[in-house]
């Protein structure tokens, strides 16, 4: 089909953004799971004004990226989803440092993206930037690492009540949330619910628009572009200074809750990356069986983890 529909220059169908929603319960339901997974969902959202400008504000960054650990495999750009690599409880980073965090344990976009630009998924150098021309305050001490659990309710009752109290030992006055894979989009969403109820202002940055506002959320900056870059296209710094500036830009400006604003950047000239993820359609029986094999495997993966770590190891839900 066209770019063009007829002489009315509209915009092709695949403009609209990814259907994460449909897509990767179609795509889980093909491997196996008898039960579509069930998305948290709220009617509302809780909502805390600025109160202050943000050149006095500090910001705490949280990002479901996780560190870089030699010891659990392939990690690089372009590697294949890595169960090893995944965590399960919160961490903290220094944000002073320059921090090595890699997404090779989530379910990214690794056909149109291939993670080597750490900017694109996690915003610190640009924070800095910002705080050295005096646009935000200060940066807090710590980065936030937040787990992907499938889990609503661990991270509910654990992990978001683990972030508000670094958020506020670090005496943060906002916090910005970076997202990645479609489950992220979710733990992200979460945790920005908790923070905002509890008096933080928020804003998440992401690329899977629907998760996020199927949740409920304060305030969302969506980036059009394939999941692992909620901060801008890759080796593209002015794309990341535009994407943090417009996430900034909506902390201020969102007078209510359920605001999104959608990033005018664009990932390419073609909207048919789109096509790729999770697409059980494109699919072979041949290359299902053998994701659902994959899958089985890195659910004991995980399960190994979560044992070894001294937490409930549902493999179902995880």
């Amino acid at each position: 089909m066209s770019d063009k529909m007829d002489n009315l220059d509209f915009a092709p169908p695949r403009a609209l953004p990814l259907p994460y929603l449909h897509r990767i319960r179609t795509y889980y339901l093909a491997l196996g799971y008898e039960t579509p997974y069930r998305w948290a969902q709220y009617e509302d959202a809780p909502f805390q004004n600025l109160d202050k400008p943000l050149a006095e504000c500090r910001v705490t960054l949280a990002s479901t990226a996780a560190l870089y650990d030699p010891t659990k495999g392939d990690q690089g750009p372009g590697a294949p989803y890595n169960n090893a690599a995944k965590f399960y409880k919160v961490y903290t980073g220094d944000s002073a440092g320059e921090p090595d965090v890699r997404i090779s344990h989530v379910g990214i976009d690794r056909i149109h993206t291939t993670a080597e630009d750490m900017n694109s998924w996690f915003p610190l150098k640009q924070l800095k930037r910002l705080a050295s021309e005096g646009r935000i305050g200060s940066i807090a001490p710590r980065f936030i690492g937040v787990p992907t659990n499938r889990s609503q309710k661990t991270t509910i009752e654990q992990d978001c009540a683990e972030i508000l109290e670094i958020v506020r030992q670090d005496g943060s006055d906002v916090a910005v949330l970076v997202a990645n894979c479609p489950v992220c989009h979710q733990s992200i969403s979460l945790v920005a619910r908790h923070l905002e109820a509890n008096g933080i202002p928020t804003v998440v940055m992401g690329c899977a628009k629907d998760i996020v506002e199927h949740v409920g959320v304060p305030r969302l900056l969506f980036s059009d572009f394939p999941l692992g870059n909620a901060a801008g296209r890759p080796h593209d710094v002015a794309s990341q200074a535009t994407t943090i500036e417009l996430a900034l830009r909506l902390l201020e400006t969102a007078s209510g809750p359920r605001t999104t604003m959608q990033s005018p950047l664009r990932w390419s000239d073609s909207h048919d990356w789109k096509l790729d993820f999770s697409n059980v359609d494109l699919l072979s029986e041949e290359e299902l069986e053998r994701r659902r094999a994959e899958f089985r495997a890195g659910k004991e993966i995980a399960w190994k983890i979560k044992r070894d770590a001294g937490l409930r190891a549902n493999v179902a839900a995880e």
